[in-house]
């Protein structure tokens, strides 16, 4: 397996349950296991997010160190509706693209990592799996979104 950032490796999770339409622990464990990720800090971190942006319950996670608050799929999918050029739905952004950008708000508005970081990552995460203007569509939706919450 080539290596792959923490961050990416999330990615992948969250965009395999796009398309799959279901969660739970034993899903997050297959993928690890399928991956030969080794790392216990990417192996949490990937727990976290999952457990964060899926499972909709942050409070019951007493043992992630990433979880501040409670947040939903559909909390985080209303965040990126509001963001959208006008006349655009959510229903017209490919997987990669939600994936990437359920990634990054997450990371911004819940865990609080600095946006320049994030949006930096998941624009490059962009160039790589998405379209062609997948890393400018996404670097939009961001930085409306950091403007719009003045963070």
């Amino acid at each position: 397996m080539e290596e792959m950032t923490k961050r990416e490796l999330a990615f992948c999770y969250i965009y395999s349950q796009e398309v799959q339409k279901q969660n739970s622990k034993s899903q997050v464990k297959l993928f690890l296991d399928s991956t030969e990720v080794e790392d216990g800090r990417a192996r949490e971190y990937v727990k976290d997010i999952a457990k964060g942006i899926k499972e909709n319950d942050a409070a019951k996670s007493k043992e992630s160190s990433l979880l501040r608050t409670k947040v939903t799929d559909e909390e985080i999918t209303k965040i990126i509706s509001e963001n959208l050029k006008s006349g655009w739905t959510i229903d017209r952004i490919s997987t990669v693209d939600l994936s990437l950008l359920k990634l990054a708000i997450y990371e911004i508005k819940y865990i609080k990592t600095p946006y320049k970081i994030i949006i930096n990552e998941v624009v490059n995460m962009a160039k790589k799996y998405g379209e062609e203007t997948a890393g400018s569509f996404i670097n939009g939706v961001l930085a409306k979104v950091v403007e719009k919450d003045a963070i």
